[in-house]
């Protein structure tokens, strides 16, 4: 064979068995990724729940603290702000008024005479398919004191708000 023979069949472009292998890999690395990733995303919207929740405390102490004990006092139910990971339900309030189709609120309820309350969030609308209709529940003592429970899976559960269930 003479050189200009040789150069010609060098090869060109990837095998197919070059191909299935990269395509095999990729499988096995969205197989791992994807679940991963969703995990990622639900104990985000629990963190952010929590905290969305929590942020309505103020508000609560400010009307304990002035003798407002009705969860219908506009000053007390009305200051949280529309979320689109929570369910909308009976007591939501936005800023005053009924929260917005696809969106939701803490209900607040006053609990006796004394200053105890809960303000009590439901995912639903957007969130997380794993965690539609838990719950985020933040409770007041009548002595002030604050606690969070909530019933999402341990592995979604937010460090300022543990989980109550066994999962």
């Amino acid at each position: 064979m003479n050189r200009r023979s040789i150069a010609r069949n060098v090869q060109k472009g990837f095998t197919l068995i070059e191909l299935m292998i990269v395509v095999a890999i990729i499988g096995i690395l969205a197989a791992i990724a994807i679940p991963q990733y969703q995990t990622y995303v639900a104990k985000s919207q629990v963190a952010r729940v929590v905290s969305e929740t929590g942020s309505q405390k103020t508000a609560i102490e400010d009307c304990v603290l002035n003798g407002k004990l009705t969860a219908s006092a506009t000053a007390c139910a009305g200051t949280a702000t529309g979320s689109n990971l929570l369910k909308s339900a009976t007591g939501n309030t936005v800023n005053g008024a009924a929260a917005a189709a696809g969106s939701g609120a803490p209900v607040l309820a006053f609990v006796g005479t004394a200053g105890g309350a809960t303000l009590t969030s439901t995912f639903g609308s957007s969130a997380a398919a794993i965690l539609t209709d838990k719950t985020v529940v933040w409770t007041r003592a009548d002595d002030g004191t604050w606690t969070c429970a909530s019933n999402v899976l341990k592995k979604y559960e937010s460090s300022s708000c543990p989980t109550t269930s066994t999962s």
